[in-house]
């Protein structure tokens, strides 16, 4: 994987990109690459032991014509300014293309949870949630889990929040526990609009879902319950992989047994019915159907994306392929169906989770599942209409191009202040 990969500059490639196919300004096209805001603080939080500890953290605004910011909250040490501000316009882009009315967040702190207490992680994230009070709220800015973080986090920001503010809020943040005010539907949400991406695609392809060989790469949550849902429509789970490896076997993996099995132990390595272990650049290169990269960003770059043999990539992880990549595997006539749709179910469902805060009246798990999917298909072929409309090169360009003709319209629309 490439160490100089920036995702702030893959980000701003990918909007440029797809710019060539659309007549719009070129002063309002800048103004769509960068934050409008983004906010650096560090944390300074009493530790178990007494001491002080310094923890770095962002939050960026990238852009609000469509709504309030939304966006998640990860906790990494690899958490940088440029990544938080990628991943900010990614979200941006990825409400655009599913057509939910929200702008784009993100945030993160540069921690390993890893190496904290629970006590400690819960002071850490009420600090975070002190600073964020004055720039977030139910019409300002959602933030969500991502990375390392979910429901305990997302409870704990709520709750700081409400305090300081003395009020009820619970759609403040989303991604919480259903005693909190969570959706049903939630946790499965992002591997399930991945399943629903690959099904379209399948079905689009005109190929069989059915027996379709599938290696997953990141087995956390997204990445597992994508792997079991399309395990259910019928696919073979030859491999997957976490940070401790991977696991193959040709003649397929149960996709359940082998996320009991990490939950378990901690790492997919060492599953007793795998009959190979592999590293997780092996696991990407493999001769498959489908290839689902559901870990982090610049998993593929450029030199390895030569090595990719998949006929179709669904990426459940943001920014998983470098644009030199991306340029790769177009020219290898890969179909790669990217992350601003294929793992939009979580924005998607935060979406239907604060729709429901705000009435006060909670779906069905039923209910949330229809309504995704409706959301995901329409989205799917919204995408494929503009790709084949405008003869565009790939589906990553036709996502950003509908993506941006949203964005760019609602701008329009509202004028220029002051």
């Amino acid at each position: 994987m490439s160490e100089e990969a920036n995702p702030f500059e893959s980000l701003q490639r990918q909007i440029d990109n797809a710019s060539q196919f659309l007549d719009v300004r070129s002063d309002v096209l800048e103004r769509l690459k960068h934050p409008q805001r983004v906010l650096e603080t560090n944390l300074s939080v009493k530790m178990d032991d007494g001491t002080i500890g310094v923890f770095k953290a962002f939050r960026s605004q990238f852009n609000g014509d469509r709504g309030p910011y939304k966006g998640g909250i990860r906790y990494h040490p690899g958490v940088t300014r440029d990544e938080v501000k990628a991943l900010s316009g990614w979200m941006v882009y990825k409400c655009a293309v599913v057509d939910i009315p929200y702008g784009g967040g993100k945030g993160g702190i540069v921690i390993n949870p890893k190496d904290h207490s629970e006590g400690e992680l819960e002071r850490i994230t009420r600090s975070f949630a002190k600073e964020l009070r004055p720039i977030i709220g139910e019409d300002r800015d959602i933030p969500a889990p991502d990375v390392n973080t979910g429901q305990r986090e997302m409870n704990w920001i709520k709750d700081t929040y409400e305090t300081l503010e003395n009020t009820t809020a619970p759609g403040v943040v989303t991604g919480k526990a259903l005693e909190s005010g969570g959706s049903e539907g939630r946790v499965e949400a992002t591997g399930r609009s991945t399943m629903l991406t690959a099904r379209e695609a399948f079905d689009y392809l005109d190929k069989d879902m059915e027996g379709a060989s599938v290696a997953v790469q990141g087995y956390g949550n997204a990445g597992s319950i994508a792997a079991y849902l399309i395990e259910d429509l019928g696919a073979n789970i030859v491999a997957v992989s976490d940070s401790s490896g991977a696991v193959y076997n040709p003649d397929g993996l149960d996709a359940r047994a082998v996320k009991e099995f990490k939950n378990d132990t901690g790492s997919v390595t060492g599953y007793a019915e795998a009959t190979e272990e592999l590293t997780n650049e092996d696991l990407l290169t493999l001769d498959v159907d489908l290839l689902v990269p559901a870990a982090l960003e610049n998993a593929i770059d450029g030199d390895l994306a030569k090595q990719v043999r998949a006929d179709v990539i669904v990426e459940a992880a943001n920014g998983p392929l470098t644009p030199e990549a991306d340029e790769v595997l177009t020219e290898s006539d890969v179909y790669v169906f990217p992350d601003i749709l294929a793992n939009a179910g979580g924005v998607t469902v935060s979406y239907f989770e604060w729709v429901q805060n705000r009435q006060r009246f909670y779906w069905s798990e039923e209910r949330v599942n229809d309504e995704l999917e409706t959301v995901i298909v329409n989205a799917f072929n919204g995408l494929v209409d503009a790709y084949e409309t405008h003869g565009l090169p790939s589906f990553r360009t036709a996502a950003y191009v509908v993506a941006i003709q949203r964005v760019v319209k609602a701008f329009e629309e509202g004028g220029t202040f002051p």
